[in-house]
């Protein structure tokens, strides 16, 4: 019986999906086997050494101690993609919002409560203040096309938008789901000087925080209108701000505001709604269930953020899964003690990522708790855990 302890409410659609004749689940366990958590802050938790892996549901993963987890053998999980139409349908509309002035027409339009009859002719004299261009056939740019961006490039397309694209690392799905009337661009300053909008989809790393910078902002058109639905810290924030003072960025939109972003009427801040519909909450909760269930029962990894992706078929017999650092020799180390103890490998996988390797292998029969313990003994493993024969789906 699995235990799997709940941080955070989690959509009981996703919970559903656990045996109940093979699972346990609640908010508390002292000894849990995994964690589903959304964004409560793990970074001061103790994990107990019963716990073999945490499942975001969601894409984040900087509420959850990464490193810790990973000396500790403890695969983390996250749901990319899971969410990526909610925050699409955000992206458009953001593209609406900062081309319309719709949020200032609201705003004053309030204003004309107490008006009366005279709210018809009032709207009609003061409603060019609040015009604003039209997006078909404008340009715009997409930096990043993974799950979301290459939706919100499809679907900017279907709307009469000419859109370029920038990825130089797109995978091979999202190359296939993306429409063909979207265009690569040659380069991300090509991007930027072509675009009449611009979106971002790319994720908040060394190499990218405050990318669009003074630079960046000189390359673009005059007027252009911008919006953030990625991650914050993508944006030289000084250097934002002088751009929209300038007119070189007539407005920017938001899913991460602060303070100073909040002051300055150039700016739509959204309160980081991305993933908030039930839809995406549900489609999160399935997927990192689907995904715990699968290394549980099977061993098998996708969408870990600190171990490498490992799926092997079952053949119905015993299964060991072993992480070790990514040092010479170890998958001969492992073969031998197996050897010495006459178990037979029937079937092994070895994938590694960065410092550290994983291993899935079948073998013909069980081991007992010596053997593993002989296993456990070569320097350099991390985890190994022995699985029983598949369970019933």
């Amino acid at each position: 019986m699995f235990k799997i302890q709940t941080i955070n409410k989690i959509s009981p659609s996703g919970l559903q999906k656990f045996p109940l004749d093979q699972y346990e689940v609640a908010s508390e366990f002292s000894s849990p086997d995994a964690i589903l958590v959304r964004s409560a802050k793990m970074h001061d938790l103790a994990f107990p050494k019963t716990l073999k892996a945490i499942a975001r549901a969601g894409a984040g993963v900087n509420n959850i101690p990464i490193e810790k987890c990973t000396e500790d053998g403890i695969v983390v999980f996250n749901t990319p993609g899971a969410n990526a139409n909610a925050v699409k349908e955000l992206v458009l509309t953001g593209l609406l919002l900062s081309s319309r002035k719709i949020p200032d027409g609201i705003s004053w339009a309030k204003e004309l409560v107490g008006k009366g009859d005279e709210v018809g002719k009032l709207v009609e004299k003061g409603k060019s203040n609040f015009a604003g261009p039209e997006i078909l056939g404008k340009t715009l740019g997409v930096v990043g096309l993974g799950a979301i961006g290459m939706l919100v490039a499809n679907a900017a397309e279907a709307l009469g938008m000419k859109v370029l694209g920038y990825d130089p690392y797109i995978s091979v799905d999202s190359a296939w789901a993306l429409s063909q009337k979207v265009k690569k661009a040659k380069s991300l300053d090509h991007l930027l000087s072509q675009s009449d909008y611009l979106t971002l989809h790319v994720p908040l790393l060394d190499s990218t925080k405050g990318f669009l910078n003074k630079e960046k902002f000189e390359i673009m058109k005059p007027g252009i209108r911008i919006l953030n639905f990625a991650r914050g810290g993508l944006l030289n924030k000084r250097d934002l701000f002088s751009a929209l003072e300038s007119g070189k960025v007539a407005r920017f939109v938001t899913d991460f505001p602060d303070e100073d972003l909040l002051k300055n009427d150039k700016i739509i801040c959204l309160p980081h709604l991305g993933a908030s519909t039930p839809e995406s909450e549900s489609n999160c909760a399935i997927m990192a269930v689907d995904q715990l269930k699968d290394f549980l029962e099977n061993g098998n990894i996708k969408n870990s953020v600190n171990f490498p992706e490992a799926e092997m078929p079952r053949n119905g017999g015993a299964r060991l899964i072993i992480a070790n650092k990514n040092i010479p020799n170890m998958v001969g180390q492992i073969t031998t003690v197996l050897a010495k103890e006459n178990v037979n490998i029937e079937d092994l996988l070895n994938k590694h990522r960065g410092n550290l390797a994983y291993n899935i292998i079948d073998v013909n029969k069980p081991l007992n708790e010596s053997q593993m313990e002989a296993l456990n003994s070569i320097e350099g493993i991390i985890m190994s855990r022995l699985l029983p024969q598949k369970l019933k789906a």
